[in-house]
């Protein structure tokens, strides 16, 4: 993960250090009072997802590469299937695993819907083997680049924002419990 820090007009500056932060780089920003952070691991993984879909001529086409994501997601061992891993507000069942490795989060969900697991699926690219704050802090614009939220039926989009919001969830529980 490298993490880029936008320092306000002000020149103040305030770091966030892990020690997964390979190059840090200041980017002077004269239209924001605040900093900003962003993280580039994050939305490199976010472009890639869009170079994905850039073949889809249609809404047909990126329906077909979800599936098609869904389908060529790993497999959740069946004993995480769990009441605990249920992630609420999907319209099919959606199983959420998450559990941490070295400080980053690593993700894994199964679906009884392909779309459902497909969705998953590019959440998981993206997020899966960052740290919690990553997953805090880096939105996921990627979805609004390639319409997929505003494409989905209103039930579907809430499917997505639930496993979204659930893997936030879980970035902040991680997080907590490092707490003194």
């Amino acid at each position: 993960m490298r993490c880029k820090v936008i320092i306000d007009r002000k020149g103040e500056q305030d770091l966030f250090f892990d020690r997964h932060v390979q190059k840090i780089e200041f980017v002077l920003c004269c239209t924001t009072e605040r900093i900003i952070f962003m993280f580039t691991g994050c939305l490199a993984k976010q472009r890639q997802i869009i170079d994905i879909f850039k073949a889809c001529p249609d809404e047909t086409a990126k329906y077909q590469k979800i599936i098609e994501l869904g389908r060529r997601q790993t497999v959740l061992d069946p004993r995480y299937k769990i009441p605990d891993n249920i992630v609420k507000g999907c319209q099919s069942v959606m199983h959420l695993r998450a559990f941490l490795q070295e400080d980053a989060i690593i993700f894994a969900a199964a679906s009884d819907a392909l779309i459902s697991a497909g969705l998953a699926a590019i959440l998981i690219a993206v997020y899966s083997g960052e740290t919690p704050q990553v997953v805090l802090q880096c939105p996921p614009a990627y979805l609004e680049t390639l319409g997929i939220g505003a494409s989905l039926t209103p039930s579907r989009a809430n499917g997505l924002y639930s496993i979204h919001l659930r893997m936030k969830q879980d970035a902040l529980k991680f997080l907590a419990a490092k707490q003194p």
